[in-house]
Order: C-alpha cells, then sequence, then structure tokens
C-alpha cells in the first residue's frame, strides 16, 4: 500500500480523480463509512465529496451512515468486532491512541510521504498519530482561538489587542477599573471536556508538557503548574466572570455575543456566529486571533480539537478505503468545503479563494495550528480527562491549592497507567 509516493498535494488530487494510485478497483465493490451527524463538516458536505469520489471511482459505491458525536464513539468499538463492520471511520483527537492499542485502525504510517507530512500542519499530524505511527489522515482541524472585544479595548485606552496572557490581564484589570465590562473575561471551566480544552491552551502556552518521553505525567510542575496557578489568579483578580466554572463554549459565545465580556477562548465556529446580527449585539467588532504566548517563550498556543478519517484494521478493501480517505482530506475537497471546516493544509491558507472575506479568522487559525498541541494521548484517555477536570475544578473552586490539585491528579494517572 505505498500509495502516497507522488509530491504530496498532487497525489492526493491525483488518487481522488482515479489515476490508478491504489489499482483499479473491483466491479460492485462497497464500503461502509462512519461519520458524525452535526458540527464541521455537515452531512451534505460529507454527501457531496462521497459522490465525487464515486463519479471518479465507477465501479466503488460507498455507504454512508451518520450517527451523533456522543455515539461516534460507542458505534466503532462495537462495529469493530464485527465481520460486517466498517471500512473508513472519523474518530476524535481524544481516541486516537485506544483505537490504535485496540487495533481498531490500521496503521498507515508507509503510506505517507515527507512531502505529505510537510504540506500539512504539524499539529493536524497529532490528530492521528500515537507513538510514532499514523493512522489515518487529519480531517477536520481545530484550535481554540482567541476573541476579543475590539470597541472595549479601544475604549479601555489601548491601541493593540494583547499579545501575551500578562497583557490581557493589564488589559482586563484596565477595563474592570473604569467599569467598561463587570468581568472583562469569560471561559469554559465547567467539569466538563471544556475545561482541559482551555487547561491545554495554556499549558502550551507556558511550554508545559502533560506527560513525559516515557509517558509519566508531567503537567503538575513547570508549565502545568503555571497555567493552573494563571487560571485561578484570575478568578481571585476578579477579572474572570465567575459562572466560568459552570459555562461550557455555547455559554461563553452567548456572554461575549451579548456584549457581557471583552475576551474569550472558543472554538473557530463562533466567528461567524458573533459576526451575525441575528446572533450577536456586537456584529462587526469581533476581532480574533491565535491564543496567546508568555514573553520570552511562546509567541501562540492552541489545543488540538481535529478529527481524523482512517481504515480499519479489519476491512477487507484495504486499498480502496485509503484511496477514499486520501481523496477525502485532499487540497480539492477541503478547499472547496472551507465554509464550515478549516483546511488542513498550509497552502490552503494562501489561497486567495478559500481565505477571502474572513483573512483575520484565516491568520489567526494559521498561528494556532502551527502552535497547538493535544491532550495527553493516552489508551484510556476518557478516565484521565475525569480526573484531570476533578482537580482543576477543585483548584479553581478554592477548594485545593494548584499543587495538591495537580499532584494528587498526577499520582491518580500514574496509578492509571501503571494498571
Amino acid at each position: 500500500m505505498n500509495i502516497l509516493r507522488l509530491s504530496a498535494a498532487t497525489a492526493l488530487v491525483a488518487s481522488s480523480l482515479g489515476l490508478g494510485m491504489a489499482g483499479p478497483a473491483s466491479a460492485e465493490t462497497t464500503i461502509n463509512a462512519l461519520y458524525m451527524s452535526q458540527a464541521s463538516y455537515n452531512e451534505a458536505d460529507v454527501r457531496s465529496m462521497t459522490e465525487a469520489f464515486e463519479k471518479a471511482n465507477p465501479d466503488v459505491k460507498v455507504n454512508l451512515e451518520f450517527v451523533p458525536y456522543e455515539g461516534l464513539r460507542d458505534k466503532t468499538l462495537l462495529a469493530s468486532s464485527s465481520s460486517q463492520g466498517y471500512d473508513v471511520v472519523l474518530f476524535d483527537v481524544i481516541w486516537t491512541a485506544e483505537y490504535a492499542k485496540r487495533g481498531i485502525l490500521a496503521d498507515d504510517t508507509d503510506n505517507i510521504s515527507a512531502e505529505v507530512k510537510d504540506e500539512i500542519f504539524p499539529g493536524a499530524w497529532t490528530t492521528v498519530e500515537y507513538n510514532g505511527h499514523y493512522y489515518g489522515m487529519p480531517w477536520t482541524n481545530s484550535s481554540k482561538l482567541f476573541f476579543y472585544n475590539k470597541e472595549m479595548v479601544e475604549k479601555a485606552g489601548f491601541d493593540h489587542a494583547p499579545q501575551t496572557w500578562s497583557e490581557l490581564v493589564e488589559q482586563a484589570q484596565a477595563m474592570k477599573e473604569q467599569g467598561i465590562v463587570e468581568y472583562p473575561i469569560v471561559w469554559s471551566w465547567a467539569q466538563a471536556e471544556a475545561v482541559i480544552c482551555d487547561y491545554t491552551v495554556l499549558l502550551d502556552a507556558f511550554d508545559g508538557k502533560f506527560l513525559d518521553k516515557d509517558g509519566a505525567p508531567v503537567f503538575q510542575e513547570d508549565g502545568g503548574l503555571e497555567a493552573l496557578k494563571f487560571m485561578v489568579s484570575t478568578l481571585d483578580d476578579g477579572i474572570t466572570n465567575p459562572n466560568s466554572t459552570e459555562y461550557l463554549e455555547e455559554d461563553v459565545r452567548r456572554v461575549f455575543s451579548s456584549g457581557q465580556a471583552a475576551f474569550a477562548l472558543n472554538w473557530p465556529y463562533m466567528y461567524n456566529l458573533a459576526n451575525d446580527p441575528k446572533e450577536s449585539d456586537i456584529s462587526g467588532k469581533v476581532g480574533v486571533m491565535a491564543p496567546l504566548g508568555v514573553k520570552d517563550r511562546t509567541e501562540a498556543s492552541g489545543v488540538n480539537g481535529s478529527m481524523g478519517l482512517g481504515v480499519t484494521a479489519n476491512t477487507d478493501n484495504a486499498d480502496i478505503a485509503w484511496k477514499y480517505v486520501q481523496h477525502m482530506s485532499s487540497p480539492e475537497m477541503q478547499n472547496s468545503h472551507a465554509e464550515r471546516s478549516l483546511p488542513i493544509w498550509k497552502a490552503s491558507f494562501e489561497n486567495s479563494e478559500v481565505i477571502s472575506g474572513r483573512e483575520d479568522l484565516m491568520k489567526a487559525a494559521s498561528n494556532a495550528f502551527t502552535a497547538m498541541i493535544a491532550r495527553p494521548t493516552l489508551p484510556n484517555y476518557q478516565e484521565a480527562s475525569n480526573i484531570l477536570q476533578v482537580s482543576i475544578q477543585e483548584a479553581l473552586l478554592g477548594a485545593s491549592s494548584p499543587e495538591d490539585a495537580l499532584g494528587s491528579a498526577a499520582d491518580q494517572l500514574k496509578s492509571l497507567t501503571d494498571q
């Protein structure tokens, strides 16, 4: 299956157009693909992309199935033990290690050339990577971004948005003192996956790591500890909305779009909604950039919220399934459907047709995709996330010091990984 041996993007497009890179399909070949039914590329996008593949490969039929995100993992795990399962599955970045460890996904490392690796954002590759191997192709590309209210920044006397987290604190304190807004910052810090994503952004900014090279927890020290201390300090200083400890991303969007906050972290989807007069009171006042860095350490930060598309290990149609994955992740498909999901390809962010009308969003995303890191890459990620959620919440609510909270989480994670 050494398919990707032409130059990068050209190879993917050539394959999607049926130029013989994986060999001819047998007549009436059918493959089954599993997707989610909401967010990012919608069902119409997936069907449109798939129809283009079938047109270029008339001897192949792709059966599509859509389930809610909440059922995607369970459906995949259940089907993996069936002889009539899926050939291609969509998977979240937080499931890659589990799927690889369970043998659900085929290892496609040898199918991905150095050229392809170089032409896709480094952070996007963490979506499909586990222990140095690649289990599919990145498909959707996403990181939380930093949003700010341009009018409030100007009103507070600043001629530019904050460039570092310390500048954010400075501007937020000025806004609070001037009575511009009671709580300048809003976050999604509810005890859910949302708080892990915000914490990951800050850990990245403070140049921390979740795990060392041997897989042992190290987030309880250095940058990881500084990140949680920063979170707590913004609450103690009264510049973070105290309800943030109960908020999810939609709550953040609502508060920011109603003009009750000057600064927020959220996924790219908020950009269009915050600029929509039907959905927002601050349309035209929204600024966006990559999440901030820490002076003399990092210029930007981010968290990988992307998803991958991979071939299952038990498929009888591996070559055709991989060809389909190549097609769905090709520059041609991604650029023509970039309205709802940002591309994985660096060159797409210099394509005038892709970036037109949203240059600021594309620049912000490009910088975030270059900087972003993944959450802990662990086969038992769900349990690890729950442990971290509880510990971070304890610190945010003042029930534990950041040192004790993260120390306890690290001990629990070590016990978990030693099992």
